[in-house]
């Protein structure tokens, strides 16, 4: 279910956009969650932290994906007193530790992002955490795009689930209507 109060301060902000999207996970929607517009103000992007940190618990790490889970981590460990660290995808493509970040084994964490589509980059950032030996427990986003469908294989909590369309390239009705594709997001859409 969405909450209303985390979909108002999408449109009070602008940032609950129409149009024809090309999303990173490659799929193509006619709705779009631009969460750097409300995360832009940080006494939303701190609330937004809170509400999220109340609903995961405890954790020793914060961990989230480069660029758009950056300040809701952040927020989300600050709320929970915890150490944040971020990943980043390297030449290949692959997500990757830099920056001097560590994991000690057994550390618990929790992963967060802004956004779940598919669930493709939290599950990235998941692995890598159970590869370098954290107890990941669980893992958040302010908007689960997915409807709640989006298997991350570890317990999860979204502020607003919406059951958002989505379509391949191929076929996209928006695409056959000769409507632009817009990608907003942080990297290029697959």
């Amino acid at each position: 279910m969405a909450s209303e109060s985390t979909m108002q301060v999408f449109r009070e902000t602008g940032a609950y956009l129409k149009g024809h999207f090309g999303l990173t996970s490659g799929l193509h929607s006619d709705e779009y969650l631009q969460c750097a517009l409300i995360l832009q103000h940080p006494h939303i992007a701190e609330r937004l932290g809170r509400e999220l940190a109340a609903k995961l618990g405890a954790a020793e790490i914060v961990a989230s994906p480069a660029i758009g889970g950056l300040i809701i981590g952040h927020e989300v460990a600050r709320a929970l007193n915890s150490r944040f660290i971020f990943t980043e995808r390297d030449q290949s493509g692959k997500m990757v530790l830099r920056r001097g970040f560590t994991v000690r084994p057994g550390e618990t964490a929790v992963v967060i992002e802004d956004v779940v589509t598919t669930g493709g980059s939290t599950r990235e950032v998941i692995e890598l955490m159970r590869a370098a030996g954290a107890n990941v427990s669980g893992a958040g986003s302010i908007v689960d795009r997915s409807g709640g469908r989006a298997d991350l294989g570890v317990p999860r909590v979204a502020l607003a689930t919406l059951d958002v369309v989505s379509y391949a390239p191929d076929e996209c009705p928006l695409c056959r209507q000769g409507i632009a594709v817009e990608k907003p997001g942080s990297r290029p859409a697959a």
